[in-house]
């Protein structure tokens, strides 16, 4: 019998392997080929380039929710009682340099005007230093550059404030000066992207020391405190998300734009996916505060952060997106 369990137990690790790859290979292919789906029958134009674009700004989010999340995950595993001292490889290295790549690939696009470079020659790299966005686009490659040195060095925590700086221009350039209260707009962008990110990248190394911690205690502690603490992050982003949305579509006309726009019709999509990501995380805080054995609740919580890492993709789609009219 032993042999058919451990086959059972191989087959199970399959099965979940490839189902992780597959949304894996799902979410890189939303921000790709998103954006003609999205704008059919609307009447809008995409801006040249917008699926890669949408690809960059979607490894750009994910390399921040890594080191972000990491960081905040292991303040918390050091305050479990009698936790064990193992602790999962950091990713952020790894993760920052992609955050590096994307951030040069997108300052390219910045450099010849907003569209995709034909060639090195076509890229003004000097004029840059001429635009606002050329130059956020220079603090987000310098500053994922200086938080993968951090992360390599013997400090890795000096990488928040890098990383920080990262945080900061992002919700800056979402928000040009020609917006209505564009530091409004920055500010809740901001409080967005950091709380999406502790949330996203701190499950995910949750759950990845949860597989070092083979004891049911500590582990379940772990995740006890992080759930308490994703709650707030929960509102927090779906507070932000809600303003952000009726800054950019007034009530009265909020129903019409979610169906009859692009952006509104991925803002309505990435609605839907964070209810399932709520429920998701609502059933593994009742198996964490019902089940016996609390490590049940890593299943569910699993789902979570995939279903988190769809919501990353979606959004970087819907930064490619055009803005809808304020009417």
């Amino acid at each position: 019998m032993k042999p058919r369990v451990g086959a059972a137990g191989a087959d199970r690790g399959g099965r979940r392997a490839a189902a992780v790859l597959l949304l894996v290979v799902l979410a890189a292919l939303i921000p790709l080929f998103g954006p003609s789906p999205a704008l059919h029958g609307t009447g809008e134009a995409a801006a040249p380039g917008s699926g890669g674009i949408a690809l960059l700004r979607t490894v750009l989010f994910a390399a921040l929710a890594v080191p972000v999340g990491e960081l905040f995950a292991r303040r918390l595993a050091r305050g479990v009682p009698g936790a064990p001292p193992a602790r999962p490889r950091s990713w952020s290295v790894v993760a920052n340099t992609a955050g590096f790549l994307a951030a040069l690939g997108l300052a390219s696009v910045v450099a010849t005007g907003n569209l995709v470079p034909d060639g090195l020659a076509a890229i003004d790299a000097g004029g840059l230093y001429g635009s606002r966005d050329g130059k956020l686009a220079l603090v987000e490659v310098n500053a994922f550059l200086a938080a993968a040195l951090c992360a390599a060095s013997g400090r890795p925590g000096t990488q928040v404030w890098p990383l920080a700086a990262v945080a900061v221009a992002e919700a800056l350039r979402a928000h040009p000066t020609t917006e209505y209260s564009p530091l409004l707009g920055s500010g809740l962008t901001l409080v967005h992207l950091v709380c999406a990110s502790l949330w996203a990248g701190g499950l995910l190394y949750v759950l990845r020391t949860l597989r070092l911690w083979r004891t049911t205690e500590t582990g379940g502690v772990l995740l006890g405190r992080f759930a308490r603490v994703a709650l707030v992050l929960l509102v927090a982003v779906t507070a932000t998300g809600v303003g952000s949305s009726l800054r950019r579509m007034p009530p009265e006309t909020v129903l019409e734009q979610l169906t009859d726009t692009a952006y509104g019709r991925v803002l309505l999509a990435k609605a839907v996916l964070m209810a399932g990501v709520a429920l998701l995380a609502l059933w593994a805080r009742i198996r964490l505060a019902r089940a016996a054995d609390p490590s049940t609740a890593a299943a569910p919580a699993r789902a979570e952060v995939h279903a988190l890492g769809v919501v990353v993709a979606v959004s970087g789609l819907l930064t490619a997106l055009p803005v809808p009219i304020r009417w």
